[in-house]
């Protein structure tokens, strides 16, 4: 053998073992990264820019999510539970109603982050269990071609508006229940307010997504429907207009929470303070939605937080007369 081809097989063995050696640390590294398992009813787009950038900010964090709308989600994670399985560490869901009921069947656990005097106290559980990220009010929507410019909650009964007026069903999206439970326990409305809706011809179907639509379409001049999605499509050139009505408006708050069998509650709560720390707050912002945290701005087009009168809300009430409320609903507006 001549000395070269020696040298040759030398520096072959050496590559071998070093590759074998670096493969060894990344499966190494990647073993001792930290797993967080999030379930999320956020839009696929704004889930992904959360997971990014709460893995930049913890990098030895490797989060795994799964996203579907609320009541399918709780629907499956019910399931989980009930097959005595724990899948996610966390939870970043819709509405607080969701969330209440978790809380009260012991699924949940109390954390405690810092930071919390940005917060109203309206926006978390007294307790701990669950922390709002968002501030997502319904309001009224209306084309800019419309004859009638509506500003209180009153004028979509008035027969002016007849026929006209597109409504999210409470019985498909958790906002517009939130709605419903908000006004029908308001002196203010009560039943009689969606009674009255009813004779005016408004036909509740759908999601926010539909009425918006219909109402940028000129379809139906006038709607009910959640402000992130208005004010965003409207900085796009959607010929619309959004009011929040002086009476006030519902609010949903896009909850987090620690599911109590998590397997990396660190994880979790890390997760939590990330949301709600000034630099979580301000993507939500850069995301088109008001934060719930009082020192980050608004994006462009929201008015003055103190310009938003938010109207009374009782996860606990919501939770215990949802059934009944759906009930009455259906027979007001049933054909």
């Amino acid at each position: 053998m001549t000395p070269r081809s020696s040298l040759v097989r030398l520096a072959a063995r050496l590559s071998v073992q070093l590759g074998a050696g670096l493969a060894c640390i990344a499966v190494a590294g990647t073993a001792s990264a930290e797993s967080l398992m999030l379930y999320t009813s956020q839009p696929t787009t704004d889930a992904q820019q959360t997971v990014d950038a709460f893995e930049a900010a913890n990098p030895d964090i490797d989060v795994e999510w799964v996203r579907d709308g609320t009541t399918r989600l709780m629907a499956r994670l019910q399931a989980e539970l009930a097959a005595g399985q724990t899948k996610p560490d966390v939870l970043l869901v819709a509405d607080a109603v969701s969330l209440e009921s978790l809380r009260q069947q012991g699924r949940l656990a109390a954390y405690r982050p810092e930071g919390l005097s940005h917060y109203s106290k309206d926006f978390y559980d007294p307790d701990g269990y669950y922390y709002g990220t968002k501030q997502i009010a319904t309001g009224i929507v209306y084309h800019q071609r419309a004859a009638e410019h509506p500003q209180h909650w009153q004028d979509l009964a008035d027969p002016a508006l007849a026929n006209q007026v597109a409504m999210p069903s409470p019985l498909y999206s958790g906002a517009a229940l939130i709605h419903l439970d908000t006004l029908v326990n308001d002196p203010q409305f009560g039943w009689d307010y969606y009674e009255q809706l009813a004779a005016n011809g408004v036909n509740p179907n759908g999601g926010n997504g539909g009425v918006f639509k219909q109402v940028a379409a000129g379809t139906k001049p006038y709607g009910v429907v959640v402000d992130f999605l208005a004010l965003r499509e409207k900085a796009k050139g959607s010929p619309i207009e959004f009011v929040y009505p002086d009476e006030g408006v519902s609010m949903v708050t896009e909850p987090v929470a620690i599911l109590k069998d998590a397997a990396h509650p660190e994880a979790a709560r890390r997760f939590v303070d990330f949301v709600l720390s000034r630099q979580g707050q301000e993507l939500v912002s850069e995301q088109g939605y008001l934060p719930a945290r009082d020192d980050v701005e608004a994006p462009d087009g929201y008015p003055p937080r103190d310009a938003i009168h938010r109207l009374p809300f009782s996860a606990t009430r919501a939770l215990e007369q949802a059934d009944a409320e759906k009930a009455r609903f259906s027979e007001i507006f049933s054909p």
